[in-house]
């Protein structure tokens, strides 16, 4: 574990890897989490490029180059099972009939139209429509960054979570709308600069809190499996 960066009493964010970090923690509500699909190497060989010119996964530290099934299934064991998992086609998971797609409203484009999340819960499949070049509003900040009102939404299929865990945190998405929303958050991120920015994108939806959204009470995890 490199570093703890405790935000508040309902938020903490560890630096490290989750494989070693999510033994040490106890009980949460729900798994949200964008891990990665394991395309990185199959991309850099097509010479893929992204919307500002830049392959997205040269140079990444290879952290999107295999899927970490070991990790995402010791998160899920954290929350019983409960989860929002995007990318949840490249892994293997239980049977659902509940799926999230997050439609990019752009074809055409060298990456994929739409996004698949596996969702534990029994609900009807849902579409989000957002277009990818907003995120630029959001000053993306990570290859795979995730909409901030696409995140919002996805924990609105899980109101009585008080308590989310990310264990692949990135930018700190998850982290944001969990603040945003009164919710507890801990989120888990090895690459020191994207941790950094979460770091920063999280305090900073603390500073200016939604006075009509109630602040998250501090997080009380029962006792380790």
């Amino acid at each position: 574990m490199g570093r703890i960066e405790k935000l508040s009493d309902s938020i903490t964010l560890y630096l490290g890897d989750c494989r070693e970090i999510l033994p040490t923690l106890g009980k949460v509500d729900a798994v949200v989490t964008d891990p990665p699909y394991g395309i990185g190497e199959k991309w850099d060989r097509a010479g893929a490029f992204g919307a500002c010119g830049g392959r997205l996964w040269t140079g990444a530290s290879g952290w999107d180059n295999e899927t970490n099934e070991p990790a995402l299934a010791a998160a899920m064991e954290r929350s019983g099972g409960v989860a929002i998992v995007w990318g949840g086609n490249y892994y293997t998971l239980p049977p659902s009939r509940g799926y999230l797609v997050w439609d990019k409203m752009q074809t055409g484009f060298s990456l994929a139209d739409s996004e698949l999340a596996w969702v534990s819960e029994p609900i009807t499949p849902k579409t989000f429509r957002y277009a990818r070049a907003q995120l630029a509003s959001e000053g993306k900040e990570h290859p795979t960054q995730k909409p901030l009102p696409l995140m919002a939404w996805c924990l609105g299929f899980l109101p009585s979570a008080k308590i989310v865990l990310d264990p692949f945190m990135g930018s700190g998405t998850t982290g944001v709308a969990c603040a945003n929303m009164g919710k507890s958050f801990y989120g888990i991120e090895r690459e020191p600069k994207y941790f950094d920015i979460a770091c920063k994108r999280i305090q900073a939806a603390l500073d200016a809190p939604d006075m009509f959204v109630e602040a998250p009470k501090p997080a009380k995890q029962e006792a380790m499996l």
